[in-house]
């Protein structure tokens, strides 16, 4: 009898769970999900090719985190996910106080992202994204560089690896 009561509590103890997953791990997207399209994003700022960056961020995330065929043509794919930049801005943060300057300068980008099965089911969206990357302003000429373009990728990259995370985790 003991025995019994033994193994029924040994197996209560292991059949149980307690529901965490390791972050970056689940993928709660529909499992006859094989092709996914992200055509390019929309760009409704004046800032130059910001939506080829952030979608090619996105494109590289999905390709090398996930099994999902990447495309761009939505009417041959099983979902679809579409980006809209909403907003874009670099503004100074802080001021060489010799030369009254910039010296540093944040770049902020919202964006809108859907994701939408074949059926035009909505299976994520976020209205809200906003994304900030700070970066520093030579003051000398001649080693002056022109960060704002690696400012957008590293903040391209952040957002991609934020907005997959969240697709495949349902946040």
């Amino acid at each position: 009898m003991t025995r019994v009561a033994g193994l029924l509590a040994l197996i209560c103890v292991f059949s149980t769970g307690c529901g965490y997953h390791t972050a970056g791990r689940a993928n709660l997207l529909p499992s006859e999900l094989r092709t996914l399209a992200v055509p390019a994003f929309a760009n409704q700022t004046q800032t130059y090719k910001i939506e080829q960056t952030l979608t090619a961020a996105v494109v590289q995330e999905f390709t090398t985190r996930t099994n999902y065929h990447v495309i761009s043509d939505p009417h041959a794919a099983d979902a679809t996910l579409r980006g809209t930049v909403t907003a874009a801005s670099a503004t100074p943060l802080t001021y060489d106080t010799a030369t009254g300057r910039a010296s540093t300068v944040l770049v902020i980008v919202s964006m809108n992202v859907v994701l939408t099965d074949a059926k035009g089911r909505t299976l994520y969206q976020n209205p809200t994204y906003i994304f900030r990357e700070q970066y520093q302003v030579s003051q000398e000429a001649s080693t002056f560089f022109e960060e704002d373009s690696p400012a957008f990728r590293r903040l391209s990259s952040e957002f991609a690896r934020t907005v997959v995370s969240n697709i495949l985790e349902q946040f």
